[in-house]
Order: C-alpha cells, then structure tokens, then sequence
C-alpha cells in the first residue's frame, strides 16, 4: 500500500461526503465519522475546535511511547493519554469513543500496514493505550481567521508531508525521521505565521524551517510522503511545521507486533476549543 493517501480535490466533494464544514461542533465531526458518513480528512472542518492525531498502543510499549512524546515535544505534543483499554477520553469529549471516531485508521502489525479501517471496535484489545497528540489543523484556524491564505484549504486538499532527514530523539524501540507539514506562503505571512504559531506549542507550535525544502533533506515537493501536494507559486516559500505523523515513522521503525494510529490527515475532533491552546 502507497505510504500517500489521495483524497477529494475540491471543498465541494469533501463538504457533499460528510454533509460537515468549518462551522461544525466536534461532536458533528465524530458522530460523522462513527456512523460511516465520514472516511476522508478533517481539515477544514469544525474549525474552532482541536484536532488530535491519535496512537494506540500495548501497555507494555506505552512507557517508551510515552518518553519518545516527551523528548520530541514539537513533533508529539501530548494532549492526553487513556487508562489500558479505555476507549474514553473525557478530558477531550464527554461523548467520544476512540474505536469509531476517527475517520480512518491505520493498522500496523511488525511495522508494516497491514488494513485501512473506519472502525476498530472488533479489533479493540484491553490492553490498549491510546495518546492524542496536538495537530496543526488546530492552528489553522489562527492563520485563517488572521487573513493568511491556506491553499490545501482553499483546494479542499490535505495537507502536504514529507519525512525529512532530521532525526527524532530516540526512547526505546522508537525513533525516525522527523515528519513535517508543509504551507506555501509569501514571506511575509511567513512572518505572520511564524508570530501566530509560536503561541500554540501544544499543537506544534513555530515551524522548523522555512525555505529550501533539500536543506531538511527533501528532494520534490511535488512527491509527499502523505498527503496531497500543492503548488509553491512564484514569490512563496514553503514553510514547514513539526507534524504528528511523526510517530508513525517511529511505529513503523520500532516494528511493534500491533498498534493502531489514525490515517495522515484523519483526525480525532474534540470538544476543546482552539482559542484555549493559545499561550498568549
């Protein structure tokens, strides 16, 4: 299976799909996504509300998952963690099951992608532990509501990633590239964007380099590793933020027996409001 996941090209067919938009509650988005009415991502919709990229893991490999999400906060910034088994997180939505409320999941068995599904409640296990980790798609909304163009918005697109050739701080069996998301823009909504962002590091925070993609070791812009490309227009630069997949290349480097994360740009929708990450 191809590490890039294609979606709808346009916000009309991504809107018509799920019947949702960006003034949607985050219970809409996940009772969309637990009756079946929403397989596709998530950006651009319920757009006050925090997104989480999810990864559900065996107990006994939680500790080191933990400590990989601690030592490479930018990447991995722990919103909130679940008890063995639990299938709950109340801190993040009173009405919130992580078996069904992510649009897609992935899962892997001994680092390799092994199903898509759209629902884990007959592959759910007691031991599992669940991490939510801060999303980007959060701090869009700030850019947005600011005035900054987003063109995977505008095209009804996800977002852009790629793995670069900066290394993770390794905790036990995890380590891997980082992972960043990438946004095209002139320089100065750069700067904006930078200002904006670095309130925010419960989702990633400032990005992590801006400009010339081959110095963070990407060869083609054109060619993501997830997600969908867009072009950089004459006069922009791509600007690049810490992404959540992160962990994923980390799972699939650790090569766990079972584990489950969401789909690149599938995200688990909570009830928490953008405007309470913000630092400022």
């Amino acid at each position: 299976m191809s590490s890039s996941t294609r979606f709808p090209n346009s916000l009309e067919a991504h809107a018509a799909a799920s019947n949702l938009s960006a003034t949607s509650s985050g219970l809409d988005v996940r009772l969309a996504a637990r009756s079946g009415r929403l397989a596709t991502h998530t950006s651009g919709l319920a757009a006050e509300y925090v997104q989480g990229n999810v990864a559900i893991l065996p107990a006994d490999l939680a500790n080191d998952f933990l400590r990989f999400c601690q030592r490479n906060p930018k990447p991995c910034p722990l919103l909130a963690v679940s008890e063995p088994g639990d299938f709950r997180l109340p801190e993040l939505g009173a009405d919130l099951d992580l078996r069904s409320d992510v649009p897609r999941y992935r899962v892997w068995r001994h680092g390799e992608l092994v199903d898509e599904p759209t629902d884990l409640r007959e592959i759910w296990r007691g031991d599992l532990v669940s991490f939510v980790l801060g999303c980007s798609f959060s701090f869009e909304h700030a850019l947005l509501a600011d005035g900054l163009p987003l063109r995977h918005v505008q095209q009804g697109r996800n977002v852009a990633m790629y793995r670069t050739n900066v290394a993770t701080r390794a905790a036990g069996p995890f380590h891997g590239p980082l992972v960043v998301s990438m946004r095209p823009l002139k320089a100065a909504d750069a700067i904006r964007a930078v200002q904006i962002t670095s309130r925010t590091p419960a989702v990633h925070g400032a990005p992590v380099h801006l400009g010339d993609p081959a110095l963070i070791g990407i060869r083609d812009l054109a060619r993501p590793d997830y997600g969908d490309a867009v072009d950089v227009a004459p006069g922009e630069l791509p600007v690049f933020w810490a992404c959540g997949v992160t962990p994923q290349a980390a799972i699939a480097a650790a090569r766990p027996a079972f584990c489950i994360t969401h789909a690149p740009g599938h995200m688990l929708v909570t009830d928490r409001l953008n405007r309470e990450l913000d630092r400022a």
